[in-house]
């Protein structure tokens, strides 16, 4: 059973996107998927209700309480879970002995860089991180690869203490895919495959780690 945590230290840098549409990709794929919402916004459970009666739904489960890995059904293949907004390190270690793999979004300005080095830095010090027992990955999200902010953003994360596993474009789709239950991957057109194939270094990246 492989556990994902999204988390981030900024609100606003898509967490919740990142989380339902990876979970959306497992159950897309035929993995029984567990999205666990640890946010009070609870918009990831909202979202996994939605697509209760849809051909591949994704069982949604409350996680502000503690206990909630309890709650996992035995058949469980993938659990991700989308963390509360504005974490610190200190938040990230109570995770830490029931997740594989840790994705923090980031988006592309100074602002979302500078906010999150010290949550990356906070990271670092965790001993079941540095002990590789916990891998972390950077995710450039709302990439506009076009524009220089973009392409600097990109170069600046490669710079930072963890790897980056996935460069996603932005795009409309992800929202109005998320206000039906829905992910990119529940799509076939040719412009939302162009799309999808920039999480395959993502989804590539936790198959080592799992």
């Amino acid at each position: 059973m492989l556990k994902v945590l999204v988390a981030s230290s900024k609100g606003g840098a898509g967490k919740s996107t990142l989380a339902t549409n990876l979970a959306a990709r497992y159950a897309v794929r035929g993995k029984n998927t567990v999205l666990v919402d640890a946010d009070r916004q609870a918009s990831a459970l909202r979202w996994s209700e939605k697509r209760a009666a849809q051909a591949h739904p994704v069982l949604g489960l409350p996680g502000l309480r503690r206990d909630w890995a309890r709650q996992l059904p035995a058949d469980a293949q993938r659990v991700v879970i989308d963390s509360a907004a504005g974490l610190r390190g200190s938040d990230v270690a109570a995770y830490l002995d029931t997740v594989d793999a840790i994705l923090v979004p980031v988006l592309p300005s100074a602002i979302d860089l500078e906010a999150t080095e010290p949550f990356l830095a906070e990271l670092a010090q965790l001993p079941r991180i540095q002990r590789g027992k916990v891998a972390v990955g950077l995710v450039a999200n709302r990439l506009k690869p076009w524009t220089h902010a973009s392409q600097l953003a990109v170069e600046a994360m490669r710079q930072l203490a963890f790897p980056l596993v996935a460069e996603l474009r932005d795009t409309q789709g992800y929202v109005l895919a998320n206000a039906l239950g829905k992910s990119i991957f529940d799509y076939h057109s040719e412009a939302v495959r162009s799309h999808q194939d920039d999480w395959a270094p993502l989804v590539r990246w936790l198959k080592k780690v799992a």
